[in-house]
Order: C-alpha cells, then structure tokens, then sequence
C-alpha cells in the first residue's frame, strides 16, 4: 500500500475529513470530528485504526505486524505495520472497521447524515 492510495481511499468514506492537527507530519482521518485513522505522511511506515478491544488482541496475537497502537490506547487502536506483510484488502478492511466503530459512535443524528450504520 501506498500514502496515494491510503489517502484516497480513507477519504471515499461518507464525512471524512482530513487534517494536520498536531504537527504538518501527522495526517489525521476523521468523520464526525472524531479520529478513525492517521499516519505519518513523511515515512509511511505504519498506520493507526481504532478497533474493538477483544479483536484488537486477537490481531495482534496472530499477526506480528500489527501491534498496540504508537501514542493512542493500546486497548482502543492498533498500529498496522506496513512491512508488506499484510495485503491491501485486508488492510482496507481494517480502515473499514475502524471508520465502522467511530461511525457507531456517533449521535443518532451524525449517523442518519451519513447515511451509513
């Protein structure tokens, strides 16, 4: 995977946003103002998703690429190694799952806007 690709297909979901909100490295993916996916756009080595607690530990068990999230809650994200060790789709996947969850999060309202779960 590459940051064009990633980039473009975090921002094909209903709402995202993207923003530099800490420093001009760190390229954040939002919907409904909330955090669902970011990266370093200088080295893109890695990225951090957001994913359900119990299946948070079980990726990490089973692929060694992917690892407690770098400076996010280790119980609530997850840094994806990208070390060629993970194909795309599955990655994509991941993306998919962690836009699912914060979508979820959001008030009934936000959620109808979106037009999605």
């Amino acid at each position: 995977m590459n940051i064009e690709f990633y980039r473009e297909y975090c921002l094909e979901k209903n709402g995202t946003t993207e923003e530099f909100p800490f420093d001009n490295r760190t390229l954040v993916f939002k919907v409904g103002g909330k955090m669902f996916a970011l990266t370093d756009v200088e080295t893109f080595e890695s990225i951090n998703l957001k994913c359900d607690p119990e299946k948070a530990i079980e990726l990490r068990e089973q692929y060694p690429a992917i690892i407690p999230g770098y400076h996010m809650s280790k119980k609530h994200w997850n840094t994806i190694v990208l070390d060629g060790t993970l194909r795309d789709t599955f990655i994509c996947n991941l993306i998919d799952e962690s836009y699912r969850l914060v979508v979820q999060s959001l008030p009934r309202k936000d959620r109808e806007k979106l037009a999605v779960g």
